[in-house]
């Protein structure tokens, strides 16, 4: 790419977690001006949000924006609602397929869509998010038909998209195991030790080592061979 010549802008959406942080990397890898989204949505592991600011320093985002809203007000998850209990591990709704307590219903419908729209103001026709279909087949905005329905309508329902110049979802993890995941990540000079994937933390940002989330980190990290540098409060979680 000469001087002159702009490099194409992303964005992405950043969580604080090990996909995100993958997914972001990848995404600069591939030569984009990244632009950072995260949400403070009422999410009870909020912490999770001082780890994507680190996340999005570290890896160089051209800057980092969090959108705030309220889904605590609809409530029907254990990430959004006290009186539902984060399921400890092995809580068996990963393992018999069903859709566990932690999915936030239209979470990734939601963020997707601010992700358009700060797309369409930003000149930007890409947008990264780290959806996984391996270890998250459960949750049903992860799915791979569920992104292309939604590519469908940010072609339909946006002036970028019906003047020609489409808009595309990028997926890079979506078929990817952990292991693969933090592969990728390790090659791209990603810190894991930055980031946060624990639905239940405390308040200093250590994990809880017993949610599912915990349990699939710790065992990408032993099936690649990898120290797991997350910090437990309770120790290390089982894989």
């Amino acid at each position: 790419m000469s001087a002159t010549e702009q490099k194409p802008r992303a964005v992405v959406l950043v969580s604080g977690g090990l996909d995100s942080a993958t997914t972001l990397a990848m995404a600069q890898a591939e030569g984009y001006d990244c632009h950072a989204l995260s949400f403070d949505y009422g999410q009870r592991h909020r912490v999770e949000l001082a780890a994507a600011r680190r996340v999005a320093e570290s890896l160089g985002a051209v800057e980092h924006r969090v959108i705030t809203l309220d889904l605590r007000a609809i409530g029907g998850s254990a990430l959004t609602d006290s009186a539902i209990a984060v399921p400890k591990s092995p809580s068996g709704e990963e393992a018999a397929g069903g859709i566990p307590v932690t999915y936030v219903p239209a979470r990734n419908t939601i963020f997707l869509a601010y992700a358009l729209g700060w797309a369409e103001v930003l000149a930007a026709r890409h947008i990264f998010i780290g959806v996984n279909a391996v270890d998250y087949s459960g949750y049903p905005d992860c799915r791979p038909e569920f992104i292309a329905a939604f590519q469908t309508l940010a072609n339909l329902a946006t002036k970028a998209g019906v003047e020609g110049q489409g808009m595309r979802i990028h997926t890079p993890l979506i078929q990817l195991s952990k292991a693969d995941i933090i592969r990728e990540g390790l090659r791209l000079g990603v810190d894991y030790s930055a980031t946060l994937s624990c639905y239940d933390p405390d308040e200093a940002g250590h994990a809880c080592g017993r949610c599912d989330a915990c349990h699939l980190r710790a065992a990408g990290f032993a099936a690649a061979g990898v120290a797991d540098p997350t910090l437990y409060r309770s120790g290390p979680a089982e894989g």
